[in-house]
């Protein structure tokens, strides 16, 4: 198994800017002062090349039904964050990508892949997705709640609230049982009974898997 996370990566900069409005690597989105951050279009999502892929671009919003992604706290993630999430599943293998941008600068965040969709409020993501479930819910044993059994994409924006997370596990989600990214407000615990734990969710990804 071979795990890889960075905050500044590059692999999939182009194509989740493209999906998010454009811009380059390094710059913040700026927004025309004529037209409101929060009327941008709704993030989209579509099928990968395979079971266990998807693509999705776009903006963070309030809760709507059938919103792709939601904010819960306007502070740590604003109204109007670009987001943009890449999976793609190949030989027993899923390679995770999440990037953000607009987010509160010089701040630490937890992310995972939960098993519910997004919804009006935070815990109705359900829990952590798991390859390889814990009996015991919710899970804080670091012999489930681990980032090999688990997707964890921990990041820390930069001095302009952007940064980019990835990752790769051994493992292809089950089909329907991994339908979210949600953004957490701390890095994820690892030591006995906080496994896996990363504070309030703050945001969360619809993600068609």
């Amino acid at each position: 198994m071979r795990t890889t996370r960075t905050t500044v990566g590059l692999a999939l900069t182009s194509l989740l800017l493209a999906g998010c409005g454009g811009g380059t690597a390094g710059q913040h989105h700026a927004t025309p002062s004529a037209t409101p951050t929060h009327s941008a279009p709704s993030p989209t999502a579509s099928p990968g090349h395979g079971a266990g892929s998807a693509t999705v671009t776009g903006r963070f919003a309030p809760y709507a039904s059938g919103a792709p992604a939601v904010t819960y706290d306007d502070k740590a993630v604003p109204d109007g964050a670009d987001v943009g999430v890449d999976v793609s599943a190949a030989d027993d293998r899923t390679e995770f990508a999440l990037r953000v941008r607009g987010l509160q600068p010089d701040r630490a965040y937890g992310a995972h892949l939960h098993t519910r969709p997004c919804g009006e409020k935070p815990d109705d993501s359900g829990p952590h997705y798991q390859n390889d479930p814990d009996p015991h819910q919710p899970s804080t044993d670091p012999k489930y709640a681990n980032d090999k059994n688990e997707v964890w994409l921990d990041f820390t924006t930069d001095s302009q609230g952007q940064a980019e997370s990835e990752t790769t596990v051994d493992w292809v989600p089950r089909a329907g049982e991994a339908r979210s990214i949600v953004i957490h407000a701390e890095h994820t615990r690892t030591e006995h009974g906080h496994a896996g734990q990363a504070g309030d969710r703050l945001a969360c990804v619809n993600v068609p898997l």
